[in-house]
């Protein structure tokens, strides 16, 4: 307990895990958000961008939205959500992680799938700037991995935090890192590596001490680029290290505030252990739905609002 059986039930034509994740990632307009944004000064002197978009009457609540590997607060997975909350009375933060609001970061560092200090000084920030009564925390695939492990590694969380959605979340990062670098996931891994080798280009420049050309003209592979940047940058041994101690799996049984997971059984980027059956058994406050299409946050749904949106709204009005 609690298992959830999911009600979700794919267009016939998205069923194929590739095509819902490709179209939804490409594809999907959202229109209709008006976001304003804040910078806000992280406790190391970095920064990051929360974009705000608000309800039509004053709000006191709030769910914060983190993105993927390589998103942005201006995703279609965020700004649906943002558009839905707003639509139901409820403010959006769209967080921006540093180095991907459109400007670089200011140190040598900069986000990783266990971040959750950056996470607690956005959920600091914003009971400080406008004294939410309700807070809601919703992660998509890197940032649901986030959120389950912000609230389960034994932060010192406020008791406005309400609610946890994380979708197509990677919970064990070694076995997701090993399904990217399969072949079926090429497209996608060389993807996100060109990504985030073009934003390592300038620390090159701006951190010679830390990172040198020949280090850099190792990265291959996804893995190569934990090795040889994300470890480092952020204190961790190696890229294995790195996936063992940021893998939120080890801290869902700590999880004391109401948690829904949505992982698709076709989510191609997923491992077996990134499907925490016996840790939901075994929390009261952890719930798992795991749908038989949706791939990578692809749940297609009418009306352009995803099924996991109607999900996360629903979840938070039932608790």
């Amino acid at each position: 307990m609690p298992i959830k059986e999911s009600t979700y039930k794919a267009p016939f034509w998205a069923r194929k895990g590739f095509v819902s994740t490709v179209f939804s990632g490409l594809a999907r307009k959202i229109n209709g958000v008006e976001q304003e944004r804040e910078r806000i000064t992280l406790p190391d002197s970095d920064f990051l961008d929360l974009d705000w978009s608000f309800a039509q009457e004053k709000s006191n609540k709030v769910i914060i939205l983190l993105h993927g590997l390589e998103g942005h607060a201006q995703r279609p997975y965020i700004t649906g959500t943002a558009k839905l909350f707003n639509d139901n009375g409820i403010d959006a933060i769209g967080v921006n992680f540093r180095g991907c609001s459109g400007e670089p970061n200011l140190l040598f560092r900069s986000y990783h799938s266990g971040a959750t200090e950056d996470l607690d000084a956005v959920v600091k920030h914003v009971l400080t700037k406008n004294q939410y009564d309700k807070i809601y925390i919703k992660g998509i695939s890197l940032g649901a991995n986030m959120a389950l492990k912000y609230v389960g590694e034994g932060n010192d969380l406020p008791k406005e935090l309400k609610a946890i959605i994380a979708v197509s979340s990677p919970c064990d990062l070694k076995g997701s890192c090993d399904q990217l670098l399969s072949l079926k996931n090429k497209p996608y891994a060389v993807r996100f590596l060109g990504h985030l080798k073009d934003k390592l280009i300038p620390k090159l420049d701006q951190f010679p001490n830390n990172i040198s050309v020949a280090d850099f003209n190792k990265i291959k592979t996804l893995i190569d680029f934990d090795n040889v940047y994300t470890s480092k940058a952020h204190g961790f041994r190696d890229a294995l290290d790195y996936y063992e101690k940021a893998s939120c799996l080890q801290f869902l049984p700590n999880i004391k505030v109401p948690s829904l997971i949505i992982n698709a059984l076709n989510d191609s980027f997923l491992s077996a252990d990134c499907f925490p059956v016996k840790e939901a058994k075994h929390n009261p406050n952890l719930f798992l739905e795991m749908p038989k299409y949706g791939g990578h946050v692809g749940f297609i749904a009418k009306g352009n609002i995803y099924y996991n949106e109607q999900r996360a709204l629903d979840f938070i009005f039932n608790i």
